[in-house]
């Protein structure tokens, strides 16, 4: 089984986060790292994916400063969302080898991998064949949006940008009220909280993750020293 380098950052801004993807991303395409996976927080955060509708972020300026909201626009497919505390994020850098790639297998396990850790807790989670997420009912508790980064020394792809899990009460209420997340307005937005009942943290759910993550995808995880955007 191929080693996975999993690193849990713990609160970590977008523009840091970012340039350490984009650098390990290089790191990976020339074989000098293995396949990695980020787990980390963010702090309040809207991301607007390639497909841009900017009538989906409903505060206007006053309001993201007051709530001390930032926004990028990004290089992920998918439409806008929310990240902010007590939500996991999770960064899959992998090497694709262009022979047999499936693309959008890909998507399907991140949602796999997702939908095991919620079976774990008694929740039955599934898909909407008309967008890429998991579900409880009409209810989104994660939210998928990637990039497939051409590689440079080989053929095939090296993934970047991940999934959004959401993790403590509450925080499907706190930012997602000033979007219309992923563009999709006629369901709701859950947590892994609010589902149960029970209070969870988010390095915890990270790690129960991993086993799911490197099940699905075929990985001996290796955990790893907390990485830097310096390092």
């Amino acid at each position: 089984m191929k080693p996975l380098h999993t690193e849990w950052l713990s609160r970590i801004g977008y523009q840091e986060a970012w340039d350490l993807q984009k650098r390990l991303v290089g790191e990976i395409d020339r074989e000098e790292r293995e396949d990695t996976l980020l787990l980390l927080e963010h702090p309040p955060t809207y991301t607007i994916g390639s497909d841009r509708h900017p009538e989906h972020l409903l505060f206007g300026t006053d309001e993201l400063k007051r709530r001390g909201i930032e926004v990028f626009e990004i290089d992920r497919g998918g439409d806008i969302t929310y990240h902010g505390p007590g939500q996991l994020v999770g960064y899959p850098l992998l090497y694709l080898d262009a022979v047999g790639l499936d693309l959008h297998r890909y998507l399907r396990d991140l949602e796999e991998s997702i939908i095991g850790l919620l079976a774990d807790f008694g929740l039955q989670a599934g898909r909407k064949p008309q967008y890429t997420g998991v579900w409880v009912g009409d209810e989104k508790i994660a939210a998928i949006g990637v990039k497939f980064n051409k590689a440079r020394t080989r053929r095939g792809f090296v993934t970047s940008h991940g999934f959004a899990f959401n993790v403590k009460r509450g925080v499907e209420r706190e930012g997602f009220q000033g979007i219309v997340p992923c563009g999709i307005s006629e369901y709701g937005v859950t947590s892994l909280e609010a589902l149960t009942g029970q209070s969870y943290g988010t390095e915890e759910i990270g790690r129960l993750i991993v086993s799911h993550f490197s099940r699905v995808f075929g990985y001996e995880p290796v955990v790893t020293e907390t990485a830097s955007p310096h390092s």
